[in-house]
């Protein structure tokens, strides 16, 4: 079948569900974009360059840059372990849009994004939808979930694309601070999430001395590939993840590696898999924290700008873990807003709470386990800015937290 008749069999204003965050496939969602006039374009963290006009609706339960500001974004809240039920029932897709590796032994590897992918092929074959791979020589071949038959596929489109790599970024100095402090609390054995950005790059940085250390994540970056490079690394186990992101180096080493365990979202993300690891370690961050111990990471002004992505599974999963911790760790100023993180009571639907603690560059403060007069306290004097710590004081008094 070709593509041209694929797309003709869909029903009016189909739900294309495409690859997401950054393995979107470029050419070929062009060409998808070109031949239908109305469509729903469901993608996790969509990037720029998305369709964005009329006649198309960005559909998404993860917000990204390139559907943010669009007036055509249809948000779909959802925890990201969820989102593979949603396309067995209220959102089920008409086709698929993949991006894969080239053909091999009958095969194809999902390569860096597995995620929601086997699920939304799953539904999408139960409703006799199509689908659609763009197959790239550049494209690390991974093995896990990654594997796809190439029964299960219709239309095959040999378009060579650079990958996309992660931006050469330098740790600042609160972002160590940070770092170091999460790193402190985790203990050798202990199971890493471990995600993109500079507070993880500093608390990966902060456990080159650990040994038997384990990562069981949604994504990770380069700073996995350091850990196993010094042998922090147990080197019998896994290293089991959803997606991953960062350096051409980091692409070159996951290409035929079988050490690299491609996981579906479904198994990554659930919190009772989670909870299955030993001393598991969470560290998500968030836009603002509260006396309360509530975090939003999700909405600024009531308008949506991520989602809630995984930080409540790792965190309900890892609190469930023998000897697990959860960390929320954000600066404790935001520079852009020039406004405290940490707030008297967060205004905005909450992303999470009971977290083990909150990390800022002021320090830690321990959460889970006090009662709520001591994590206000804890909160206002270990987490927050000095210069709000008086103004918090008097609204925790108001709160009935003093």
């Amino acid at each position: 079948m070709d593509l041209a008749s694929a797309l003709a069999s869909l029903p009016p204003n189909p739900r294309v569900v495409v690859t997401g965050n950054h393995a979107t496939p470029w050419h070929t969602v062009k060409l998808v974009d070109d031949a239908l006039e109305e469509y729903r374009l469901w993608a996790l963290n969509g990037q720029p360059q998305l369709p964005d006009r009329d006649g198309v609706v960005l559909e998404t339960s993860f917000v990204g840059p390139g559907q943010r500001r669009s007036p055509r974004l249809s948000y779909v809240p959802s925890r990201l372990s969820m989102v593979p039920s949603l396309f067995g029932k209220q959102l089920p897709p008409d086709a698929v849009v993949l991006h894969t590796t080239r053909p091999r032994d009958g095969r194809v590897s999902l390569g860096v994004e597995v995620n929601v992918l086997p699920a939304a092929i799953e539904a999408v074959r139960r409703n006799g939808g199509i689908v659609i791979a763009q197959t790239n020589a550049n494209m690390p071949w991974t093995f896990g979930d990654a594997l796809v038959d190439l029964d299960l596929i219709d239309v095959l489109i040999d378009a060579d694309e650079p990958m996309p790599v992660a931006p050469v970024s330098s740790i600042d100095e609160s972002s160590a601070k940070i770092g170091e402090l999460v790193a402190a609390r985790v203990s050798d054995g202990s199971t890493l999430q471990a995600g993109i950005g500079a507070v993880p790059d500093a608390t990966m940085h902060g456990l080159t001395s650990r040994t038997g250390l384990r990562v069981w994540t949604e994504m990770f970056s380069d700073s996995v590939l350091a850990l196993e490079k010094i042998g922090a690394l147990d080197r019998n186990i896994p290293i089991s993840a959803s997606f991953l992101f960062g350096s051409p180096e980091l692409l070159e080493w996951v290409d035929g590696n079988e050490r690299v365990e491609m996981v579906r979202t479904e198994v990554t993300n659930s919190p009772a898999r989670i909870a299955r690891n030993p001393q598991m370690v969470s560290v998500n961050t968030a836009l603002q924290v509260d006396l309360f111990g509530q975090a939003n990471a999700s909405r600024i002004n009531a308008r949506i700008h991520s989602g809630f992505g995984g930080q409540t599974d790792f965190i309900v999963g890892a609190m469930h873990s023998a000897g697990g911790q959860a960390f929320i760790a954000l600066r404790s100023w935001h520079p852009k807003a020039n406004c405290s993180t940490v707030v008297p009571m967060v205004d905005e639907p909450i992303t999470s709470f009971q977290m083990s603690a909150i990390v800022t560059e002021q320090g830690l403060a321990t959460v889970f386990g006090n009662d709520q007069r001591e994590q206000a306290r804890q909160i206002i004097e270990h987490a927050a800015h000095p210069s709000v710590r008086d103004e918090l004081r008097e609204e925790a008094v108001e709160l009935g937290l003093r």
